[in-house]
């Protein structure tokens, strides 16, 4: 569907909903050197405003990419819940920003509507927000998760320590690791992002920040950012707290990254499995 706005007798035409949505955006270099981003200003507020007018429902029955063609469009859909949809289904997508940063949007009604927001939804209502309306939001949202320590609780702040080398020198991994939690910093979680991917040196360094915490009992979970295979891998005999893996929004992204919705939701589920006695 083909979607027009005009101003000052200027007509700007976008010729689909993916190409509105890259328009609408702010200027980023990246959309520039991809060749997605609006020509000029002008354009760029006539996609947002016609992006405004938008009914959100328009996101559930015109998928970005086709339900057969990818496997995260699929699990978009089949997990969306319609119940919670239903309160905002007559927004627009400039009403749905209105609402959010009214005081009705609270973090209980939040909370109880997100099962029912498509991600496409949350993109687009962004794109109509300054930074102060996604600040004003973002303060809404409440997102409580517990392992060795709480995070999440309103008015508290966590912080992720990741005391990084370039050749993995349990020596200076150490000592950053000590230099920043003097900092204060540490209890989100204490994550390296190894100089290497190998099963061996993954295993080291976990063992490392594991008994680095069991020494001086430090309430915080541990994690290396291998790739998801390399943790999978080495899993039954090392003391895995967190499993990373860096996601894309689409099945082709992921497919970039050597993963699939199965291997996410195995490595989901052995995390889990592993950890199920020590989350609280």
């Amino acid at each position: 569907m083909e979607y027009k706005f005009s101003i000052n007798n200027i007509t700007y035409n976008f010729k689909d909903l993916k190409t509105l949505l890259a328009k609408a955006s702010p200027k980023r270099s990246g959309d520039v050197l991809a060749g997605i981003a609006a020509k000029d200003n002008k354009e760029r507020v006539a996609a947002q405003y016609v992006l405004s007018d938008l009914p959100l429902k328009v996101f559930l029955e015109n998928p970005i990419i086709p339900y057969a063609e990818d496997e995260v469009t699929r699990l978009i859909m089949n997990d969306h819940n319609a119940e919670a949809f239903y309160p905002i289904s007559a927004f627009s997508v400039g009403e749905f920003r209105d609402w959010l940063l009214s005081y009705e949007a609270t973090p209980t009604i939040l909370k109880d509507i997100s099962p029912g927001l498509a991600p496409e939804m949350v993109a687009a209502v962004s794109k109509l927000m300054r930074n102060q309306d996604l600040i004003k939001v973002a303060q809404k949202c409440e997102v409580i998760t517990k392992f060795r320590n709480t995070l999440g609780l309103k008015d508290r702040f966590s912080v992720r320590l990741q005391p990084n080398n370039p050749i993995d020198d349990p020596k200076a991994i150490a000592a950053s690791t000590i230099d920043g939690l003097l900092y204060g910093c540490g209890d989100a979680v204490i994550g390296i992002n190894p100089a290497t991917d190998s099963p061996k040196a993954v295993l080291e360094l976990l063992k490392l920040l594991d008994n680095f915490r069991q020494q001086y009992e430090i309430p915080t979970q541990t994690c290396i950012l291998s790739h998801i295979t390399t943790t999978m891998e080495i899993i039954e005999k090392a003391p895995v707290d967190l499993i990373f893996q860096s996601i894309g929004g689409t099945q082709k992204a992921n497919e970039s990254f050597g993963i699939n919705l199965n291997m996410l939701q195995e490595a989901y589920d052995a995390g889990l499995q592993l950890n199920r006695g020590t989350i609280g």
